[in-house]
């Protein structure tokens, strides 16, 4: 069974740095895009970051600067570096990716800044 599982998230003071990772599991044939999610407490979930099978990478214009998305194909698994991080990048973060042809949701991971 296909599936993404997050790991990394946690408590970090304002300024701090934390980094997820996602990886993909079971019979996988194929990896396309990877991108990661988030969803603030009564907010819509948003894109975050996404790197292409060639690793074109793309950001919200809120972590431009702060955050990098990065892959390790040979490992499966897609990370997020997050520097700098605001009150505000509060959220639980996802990953998502295109697996053998179909779309896959991770499980979340909370991330949380306070001080």
């Amino acid at each position: 069974q296909v599936q993404l599982v997050e790991s990394g998230g946690g408590l970090v003071q304002p300024g701090g740095s934390l980094r997820l990772s996602c990886a993909a599991s079971g019979t996988i044939f194929s990896i396309g895009a990877m991108n990661w999610y988030r969803q603030a407490p009564g907010k819509q979930r948003e894109l975050v970051a996404t790197i292409t099978s060639g690793g074109s990478t793309n950001y919200a214009d809120s972590v431009k600067g702060r955050f990098t998305i990065s892959r390790d194909n040979a490992k499966k698994t897609v990370y997020l570096q997050m520097n700098i991080l605001k009150p505000e990048d509060t959220a639980v973060y996802y990953c998502n990716a295109a697996l053998n042809r179909g779309f896959y949701w991770g499980q979340g991971t909370q991330v949380t800044v306070s001080s």
